[in-house]
């Protein structure tokens, strides 16, 4: 797909020289009652940030950018998007890595050569679990430049010494990508988003380390259930459901 790709029908797009961070301001819209579909882009954040709040570097030349939508799903169905935006973001930066692996990392991470290369930020607000009120997915790609020392190492198109496009044409491949597989979750359910996504997964089969909240544990990662939770497989073959977490290889 190249960067002359056709803006996806459907989809507004709202862009900013810099602001505070596009999730931030894709609460506001929907605040203001805006529902989406819009994408929100900014060429620099001041207040970027990852998920459990950590703060997300934000060098200009690198894509930040966040998705206003409203599915009108259960909040259990549209945690299910971050699987869908992994697969979108996989597939919009693969045709620039130049043969580089390219892999998606259990929760929400895209890898390029085993390093992070993009992370994923969902938040909404709801009652309950009902359809939220709003759903934001962010999306940071790096494209430009990466964060050095870095607990889990991380890299860029410009650290591959490839061409490294410009956000905006980037944007709109991830955009392209993702109203496909958005479609195809919309109309099928997860099962093939599922299937999608086992068929990119990083260490897929290999011993892995699972962090969660109060302990960290190790086994084999045997792949996601139909809630998109780590299948990991620990002592005596049981088979342990881990929803939420950060996993090392």
């Amino acid at each position: 797909m190249s960067a002359a790709s056709a803006w996806p029908s459907g989809y507004a797009l709202k862009q900013f020289d810099e602001i505070d961070s596009t999730n931030e301001e894709a609460r506001r819209m929907a605040v203001a009652g805006h529902a989406g579909p819009t994408w929100i882009t900014a060429a620099r954040q001041n207040a970027g940030r990852g998920r459990r709040a950590r703060p997300w570097e934000s060098p200009v030349g690198n894509l930040y950018a966040t998705l206003l939508i409203d599915p009108k799903k259960p909040v259990a169905e549209c945690a299910q998007l971050s699987f869908v935006a992994a697969i979108a973001a996989a597939d919009a930066i693969a045709p620039h890595a130049r043969g580089a692996e390219v892999r998606v990392k259990w929760p929400n991470d895209v890898l390029v050569g085993g390093r992070k290369i993009a992370g994923l930020l969902l938040e909404s607000a709801s009652a309950g679990a009902g359809a939220p009120h709003w759903l934001a997915i962010g999306i940071g790609i790096n494209l430009a430049a990466h964060p050095e020392g870095t607990e889990f190492p991380a890299t860029s198109l410009g650290g591959l010494g490839v061409a490294v496009p410009e956000p905006r044409a980037l944007l709109t491949e991830l955009a392209v990508q993702f109203a496909k597989w958005y479609e195809v979750w919309a109309l099928r359910g997860f099962h093939p988003i599922q299937d999608a996504w086992l068929a990119r997964a990083a260490g897929l089969g290999s011993r892995i380390r699972a962090r969660l909240t109060h302990e960290e544990i190790w086994g084999v990662f045997e792949g996601i259930d139909d809630t998109g939770a780590l299948q990991l497989r620990v002592e005596q073959g049981k088979v342990r459901t881990i929803a939420a977490g950060e996993v090392f290889f």
